[in-house]
């Protein structure tokens, strides 16, 4: 017996759950390239509430995974940029499990090549996530469309897996514990966790003004009116904080503790930040 599944990442993850279970081999079939599940050896489970519970680390990636292009092309491009979100945040979290020297996905640690897939990935989004969302949104095929799809679906994948997750990915994990973000897609609560996650390691202005500058570019959320359908309150945002930095997400993966409260400011900061450069930007 062989499982096939075919769709976005949920159905992805939930085909790769049933090979592990039933062990059998697995082939993925994406219809989007809105997240790097495709490739990875990991299943993501949920509540039946869609709030984040934990993850299925599987023995082996995929035998097979299959893209078509032109079939990514005809789908929705709000997904295709929700892919360049979640592909945001591979070197940002690889570079911090440098750093920490944690462990990643396989029990190992990052090698050089490791990284340099992951810095490989950012760098295509930058220079070609533009162009590619142009390209999408005429259906029209384009080089820089097909590095996106790699960026979003190989790279990120195999970048997160050999180096490991950190703070983009735990913001993301803990918004899911509010209702009014569940209308949003996995990369784009993992994006404003990027500029999160730059801004709690206190990273260079430059280069935080280069990750939102980016993700309003392409239509990525930069603050949290982007995220949530309603204003978050102080005792929701300390909520998101608190999850956040919980065991069962990745803060341990930040080379320095981090703190309900350290988070919660830099969430405040985000989106403060968020909001003036998309001021700038109208």
């Amino acid at each position: 017996m062989v499982t096939v599944g075919i769709g976005g990442g949920k159905a992805l993850d939930t085909a790769k759950g049933v090979a592990y279970y039933e062990r059998s081999p697995v082939i993925t079939i994406p219809t989007i390239a809105s997240t790097d599940s495709p490739t990875s050896a990991i299943s993501v489970v949920y509540t039946e509430n869609h709030v984040f519970d934990g993850n299925l680390v599987l023995p082996k990636n995929p035998e097979l995974v299959l893209v078509d292009t032109d079939v990514i092309l005809h789908s929705p491009v709000r997904l295709l940029v929700s892919g360049m979100g979640d592909a945001l945040s591979t070197y940002y979290e690889a570079r911090a499990n440098v750093a920490s020297e944690h462990e990643n996905f396989v029990g190992g640690i990052c090698t050089n090549t490791s990284v340099a897939l992951a810095k490989l990935c950012y760098e295509i989004l930058i220079r070609d996530g533009l162009k590619a969302k142009k390209s999408a949104e005429n259906k029209i095929y384009s080089k820089e469309f097909e590095n996106i799809i790699e960026a979003n679906i190989y790279l990120s994948g195999v970048g997160f897996e050999s180096n490991g997750l950190a703070c983009a990915h735990s913001i993301y994990n803990s918004l899911t514990v509010l209702p009014q973000c569940h209308h949003m897609f996995h990369g784009e609560l993992v994006a404003f966790g990027v500029i999160v996650q730059l801004i709690l390691e206190k990273r260079p202005e430059a280069e935080i003004e280069e990750a939102i500058k980016f993700c309003i570019s392409v239509g990525l959320p930069v603050s949290l009116k982007d995220v949530s359908e309603t204003e978050l309150t102080t005792d929701e945002l300390m909520r998101v904080a608190v999850a956040a930095c919980s065991t069962a997400n990745f803060m341990e993966s930040e080379p320095f503790k981090v703190t309900p409260d350290m988070t919660f400011a830099a969430l405040k900061t985000a989106d403060s930040l968020g909001q003036k450069y998309k001021n700038l930007a109208s």
